[in-house]
């Protein structure tokens, strides 16, 4: 069985793995105050041109949304998110369990508008007993979204315009976010990443690395404090080196940019062949996760040799699978995949 269900299935990079190996007799300081960790963050602010920015090492994703987030929100306040956000369909209701509510909204194609933003806060600012609700004290995005859609540089930066006139952070959930700027579709840098939002992650998790998410702030007031969040949270790893070590790596030599761009242009080949094939998609996607629809036909076939997610049953009775590339995805599997997608 070839498995294209999600995009950490293996391991971590070599180059971590022979790392991680040749430190582990060392004896450092714990809680992240080591050298590698230090030089994985320098490595980070100066690839984000950010020397201002502070950076914190998480072990996930969910741990890091939900730190994030409960530092930033006062105890009557919620967070808007696009209605498919992980933070609302896939984290069992993480954010709702440190007392606050996730503002929903958004579009099919699980991205926010910067408008659907300014409505939701106006609203609730122009409201006679606004008091009587959830304020909304934040923004959360992710890119890419669930979905696989991706933002342009416009539109983010429009949303991060939308959140400084109206005085609310704006977070990226970048879980994935190496896989959305190496896609060649793509328009942003990390640099436009850290330059329009406030706070936001860089996923290793699901990009290369054992485990872990590198948290970037810009904003000062989202610094005040932060390891103290983290701690009280959990989130404060004893053996912190194990996170500094494996961004220290993936941050030398662009490894990080080239393991997901390798993902992307492989997921692109795919949503190719599917096209060529006259199959269609759930959602235009560019990044490494692709949503195509099949007959029940062509799912039974194609889940005889491949391992995919089932995203539902359409009302015709098609099937939405999700395919997903990572940085570790074998070339000969994505041409295996296309000549059995070419016979279908």
């Amino acid at each position: 069985m070839i498995r294209f269900e999600c995009d950490y299935t293996e391991g971590a990079h070599e180059n971590i793995i022979k790392k991680l190996v040749e430190t582990n007799f060392e004896q450092t300081a714990g809680y992240g105050n080591d050298p590698y960790t230090e030089s994985a963050k320098a490595k980070i602010r100066k690839a984000c041109n950010r020397p201002d920015a502070d950076v914190h090492f998480l072990v996930g994703g969910t741990q890091a949304n939900i730190t994030v987030i409960a530092s930033i929100l006062k105890h009557h306040q919620g967070v808007i998110s696009a209605h498919t956000g992980h933070i609302q369909e896939h984290e069992t209701g993480a954010i709702e369990a440190t007392g606050h509510r996730i503002i929903t909204t958004g579009n099919d194609d699980g991205k926010l508008t910067a408008q659907q933003i300014i409505d939701i806060y106006d609203s609730h600012m122009n409201d006679s007993i606004r008091e009587f609700y959830v304020q909304p004290g934040m923004v959360y995005i992710s890119h890419p979204t669930e979905n696989g859609t991706m933002y342009t540089k416009k539109e983010i930066e429009d949303i991060y315009a939308a959140c400084k006139e109206r005085n609310i952070p704006l977070f990226i959930d970048g879980a994935r976010l190496g896989y959305g700027l190496m896609s060649p579709k793509s328009d942003m840098t990390l640099e436009d990443i850290a330059n329009n939002s406030d706070v936001f992650y860089i996923g290793g998790t699901k990009v290369g690395a054992l485990f872990g998410e590198a948290v970037v702030i810009t904003n000062e007031a989202v610094k005040k404090d932060f390891r103290y969040h983290i701690k009280q949270r959990g989130g404060l790893l004893a053996k912190g080196r194990l996170l500094g070590i494996q961004f220290d790596v993936l941050f030398e030599d662009n490894l990080y940019f080239e393991v997901s761009k390798h993902a992307a242009t492989l997921a692109l080949d795919i949503k190719n062949a599917f096209l060529e094939k006259g199959i269609p998609f759930r959602y235009d996607s560019d990044s490494n996760q692709q949503f195509p629809i099949l007959t029940k036909e062509q799912y039974e076939t194609i889940t005889e040799k491949y391992s995919v997610s089932y995203n539902g049953e359409l009302p015709d009775g098609r099937v939405v699978v999700r395919f997903c590339t990572s940085w570790a995805t074998k070339e000969e599997d994505v041409k295996a995949l296309i000549e059995d997608i070419k016979a279908l």
